[in-house]
């Protein structure tokens, strides 16, 4: 019985040791002033956000994004930008917002807003 459980625990523990941590970068600040694009799209179509590469800057999601009207479809380098897409899930309204930080740091550079109507 003794041996039954000691591999139990063993077990138990090992798996605690191999599943991955939840952790993510901490959210982004105060967002500086940047240009908005408003697009309205068609369900099921793609709409797309060029950022420029900044030197020494990453890009990441600022906001949360209702993934009921988009979801991020690829993303990838283009010439000196970086194209995100996004197909049009369903019928809403959400805003995409990146913000251009330093490493996992809070504070925002630059951003940049895509304002998604889908009908």
């Amino acid at each position: 019985m003794l041996r039954l459980i000691t591999i139990v625990a063993a077990a138990a523990a090992s798996l605690v040791l191999v599943l991955p941590a939840g952790a993510s970068a901490p959210p982004v600040g105060k967002l500086p002033k940047g240009p908005v694009t408003t697009v309205r799209a068609q369900k099921g179509t793609l709409v797309a956000i060029a950022l420029p590469q900044l030197k020494g800057l990453s890009w990441r999601l600022a906001r949360q994004v209702d993934s009921k009207v988009v979801v991020q479809a690829g993303e990838g380098n283009i010439g000196t930008s970086v194209v995100i897409t996004f197909r049009a899930k369903g019928p809403g309204h959400t805003k995409v917002i990146y913000a251009a930080t330093r490493g996992e740091s809070t504070v925002a550079r630059a951003a940049q807003t895509l304002d998604v109507t889908v009908r």
